[in-house]
């Protein structure tokens, strides 16, 4: 196994998710806003990776595999920690979504790579919008405590968690559009 930065970033990525768990719970003023400073630097970390492990020519399997798991763990996590906030109750639907589309997408292209044909499903354009309003979102609701923070705090992380989550109905249709053919066989 070969340790190069890009794959560092992405094993900090994962560690620091009790870290991001223990600061949101705290119970501080400051817990809130810290715990979605420490997701933006995830955030930052995972776009960071990929652009070091490409620029530096430091592509690996272990990364490939990695990244992926590491976004989707952080983001279930942040997701859940929302969702079982007090006053937060309207990002159910939109989590549900979210997480749904992973594991469709992530099942899809497993699938897909069995049948050889996983390039037709690799990220897209799409899928990289998604990313980024979900994460943007994520920030600002993490940001969010009820009762403390400034109404419209909470108001535009609602607006954008469902911003998100119709963008990701929207990519993964397009995915399942791209698998329609192996799925009717």
């Amino acid at each position: 196994m070969r340790w190069n930065w890009p794959n560092l970033l992405t094993f900090f990525r994962i560690l620091i998710i009790p870290v991001l768990v223990l600061i949101f719970y705290l119970p501080f003023p400051w817990a809130h806003p810290l715990a979605a400073l420490l997701f933006g630097l995830a955030c930052i970390t995972d776009w960071l990776d990929g652009y070091l492990a490409r620029v530096l020519a430091q592509t690996s399997k272990l990364g490939a595999f990695l990244d992926p798991v590491a976004d989707k763990l952080i983001v279930a996590v942040a997701l859940v920690l929302l969702v079982g906030e007090k006053g937060l109750a309207l990002i159910t639907i939109p989590a549900a979504i979210i997480i749904g589309r992973e594991i469709v997408v992530s099942a899809l292209r497993e699938w897909m790579a069995e049948l050889g044909k996983r390039s037709s499903v690799a990220v897209s354009l799409m899928g990289k919008l998604k990313t980024t309003v979900q994460m943007v979102s994520l920030v600002v609701l993490l940001w969010y405590t009820p009762g403390v923070s400034a109404v419209w705090i909470g108001m535009l992380g609602h607006l954008l968690i469902y911003v998100a989550a119709a963008l990701t109905l929207w990519s993964m249709l397009i995915y399942l559009r791209a698998a329609l053919p192996e799925l009717r066989d």
